[in-house]
């Protein structure tokens, strides 16, 4: 019997979505982070970002990172 996978979310995606959803443009998130516009318009492209970016985009949408519940 074949081992079922966990689904799991990257990192990448959530702050994405967070981008998308966030009803900013690209320009606004990124001068509130801190970092140029080019920057967000290449991660939202596929490109991938350092940890320290990720966090001041994630600060800017008010995002926060913490673990998860156990059940």
């Amino acid at each position: 019997m074949a081992k079922r996978r966990r689904q799991t979310t990257m990192l990448s995606d959530v702050l994405q979505d967070a981008i998308r959803n966030s009803g900013q443009t690209h320009y606004r998130i990124a001068k509130n982070a801190g970092v140029g516009p080019e920057t967000i318009d290449r991660f939202m492209a596929g490109r991938d970002i350092r940890i320290s970016t990720a966090a001041k985009i994630a600060e800017a949408l008010g995002l926060e990172l913490k673990p998860k519940e156990n059940k």
